[in-house]
């Protein structure tokens, strides 16, 4: 098997490294489906490298790894490559209390070149949601792409594509159907030997339809929807990469309840820039928008140039992700001390 064909790269091999290259298609706890150039195979992680020093990342679907390839049984990874792109969020969790907890980062997929985020035209259409799942794909480093899925649902669908371009400025909407094919070919553009998508969004909205619809074949199962409430179960179950007979990789991901920010400095930027704009206007740098003289945010909310909903939205993510910057700072602090152990501990076993 030639891995060029799911998108590796020889520049992606720097410095000294040695191994075997392989992508990761799927991951299950602890083993995970590889692709190398002996085909498909199981690997798993090498526990000196990814569990006692913790100097690689953990791999995840989408990553390319360096492995010491074994024919007679799993493979054994050594090394996770440089990521040109990753999409993450932060867990959200409940503690003991049923509290909300936001403690540390999942890394959902990497080494993309964009970020499909289905919404459907039923009860899943959420602008809110919307802002978020945009924002993290501005951060991940790749391109975000709209997909409004089940156009035949409704009659007139222009007020949903009007409302989405608010909220995703610069951000291509595609509306589709698999029902009727409406707007697929349109997606063509996208699908490009080597180049790998990534699709994002709620259970239900017809990720697996559609990879179905683009791939020409049934190579997902698909579950149907409750006609009450438009909620699906989640037809995957696990994240896993498909690569397509015109040479597109797709990543297709569980649906996902909530996203959790997580180091969203850039995302924000792309996704809020006419906020910001507005932030930068303000007669004092250190201006709270709290009704002080000369805010241009208050302006702009007071004429109506500015949707008070999306200033809320803006203050209520960054104020997710600077909460997120301080616990993935701690944890930085606890990893460097953890290291710091370990060689104390090896230096002590070489002078004895």
């Amino acid at each position: 098997m030639n891995l060029a064909e799911y998108g590796f790269e020889t520049t992606m091999l720097t410095g000294n490294v040695s191994g075997t290259p392989a992508r990761v298609t799927a991951v299950h706890k602890e083993r995970y489906e590889l692709v190398c150039e002996y085909g498909s195979v199981f690997g798993r992680l090498k526990t000196g490298v990814y569990y006692s020093t913790g100097e690689e990342a953990f791999p995840t679907v989408g990553d390319f790894v360096l492995i010491t390839y074994n024919q007679s049984g799993d493979s054994q990874i050594i090394k996770t490559l440089e990521r040109k792109s990753v999409f993450q969020r932060n867990m959200v969790g409940r503690d003991k209390a049923g509290h909300t907890n936001l403690s540390k980062a999942q890394v959902v997929a990497a080494n993309f070149d964009y970020v499909f985020i289905l919404q459907s035209l039923n009860y899943d259409f959420n602008l809110s949601k919307m802002e978020r799942y945009v924002t993290l794909a501005w951060q991940s480093g790749a391109t975000p792409v709209v997909v409004l899925t089940k156009a035949d649902l409704v009659d007139d669908y222009s007020e949903h594509v009007k409302a989405v371009e608010k909220v995703a400025p610069g951000v291509s909407v595609n509306v589709v159907s698999v029902k009727n094919g409406h707007g697929l070919s349109a997606l063509s553009e996208y699908l490009k030997p080597h180049k790998t998508i990534v699709f994002l969004g709620s259970s239900g909205v017809g990720k697996s339809s559609l990879v179905n619809a683009l791939a020409g074949a049934e190579i997902m199962n698909v579950n149907g929807i409750r006609e009450d409430d438009s909620k699906g179960r989640h037809t995957t179950t696990h994240r896993q990469l498909i690569r397509l007979d015109c040479g597109a990789i797709i990543i297709d991901t569980p649906g996902m309840r909530e996203l959790g920010m997580w180091d969203v400095t850039v995302g924000l930027g792309e996704t809020f820039a006419d906020v910001e704009q507005y932030i930068q206007e303000c007669k004092f740098s250190d201006c709270r928008h709290q009704g002080e003289p000369g805010c241009a945010i208050k302006a702009a909310i007071d004429s109506g140039e500015l949707p008070e909903v999306r200033w809320n939205n803006y203050q209520k993510l960054k104020k997710e992700a600077v909460y997120s910057d301080v616990k993935a700072g701690k944890k930085q602090v606890q990893q460097k001390a953890r290291k710091m152990n370990g060689r104390k501990k090896e230096e002590r076993y070489e002078y004895a």
